[in-house]
């Protein structure tokens, strides 16, 4: 069984996370396999101060591609291309332009998201083939107020210190074995 202090310093971690989660937006899962497909959920735990979130707007990274928004009840997305600098193949096909942004925006005041409450926007995309941190800017715009998700550290992966961190997720090398 667990000793009473490991069970206080589990309690201590877990509560830590929680904080953590409340205090900024973020990936509900922040690995994934490189090269993979991944569904993207960010985690909205508050408003801007007490003000309830309007909209949520993603800015999708370089090498992400064929992004794709999950739609909500209530919110209506917008999805903005652009032309890529470098041209990549898809089931065949040449793609010349990716998404770029997605925005979730709230219909009306009756589907904005309170402070008090949290809620989850995804998307899905398939992730770049080579490990390492990736860091996803997010805007939140409430009835008063933005937060600009978007702070990255000098180095590493700490957020400490930063008021409004972009969201990490970290890519692990994919284990391509062939089973013969």
């Amino acid at each position: 069984m667990f000793s009473r202090k490991s069970l206080i310093q589990v309690w201590i971690g877990f509560a830590l996370c929680i904080e953590a989660s409340h205090a900024h937006v973020v990936l509900t899962d922040q690995l994934a396999v490189a090269g993979s497909y991944y569904k993207a959920t960010l985690r909205v735990g508050h408003g801007c101060g007490d003000e309830p979130t309007t909209s949520i707007t993603v800015k999708i990274p370089a090498g992400f591609e064929g992004a794709k928004p999950q739609p909500k009840f209530g919110w209506t997305l917008t999805i903005k291309k652009e032309l890529l600098p470098k041209p990549y193949t898809s089931n065949g096909k040449t793609i010349t332009e990716d998404v770029v942004e997605i925005k979730w925006q709230a219909i009306s005041k009756d589907f904005y998201l309170p402070n008090e409450q949290f809620d989850e926007f995804s998307f899905f995309t398939r992730l770049p083939a080579k490990a390492g941190l990736h860091w996803i800017n997010i805007r939140q715009e409430c009835v008063k107020g933005i937060n600009d998700w978007a702070e990255v550290p000098a180095s590493g992966t700490s957020t400490k210190g930063l008021k409004t961190p972009a969201a990490l997720l970290e890519l692990l090398p994919s284990q391509q074995h062939d089973h013969h």
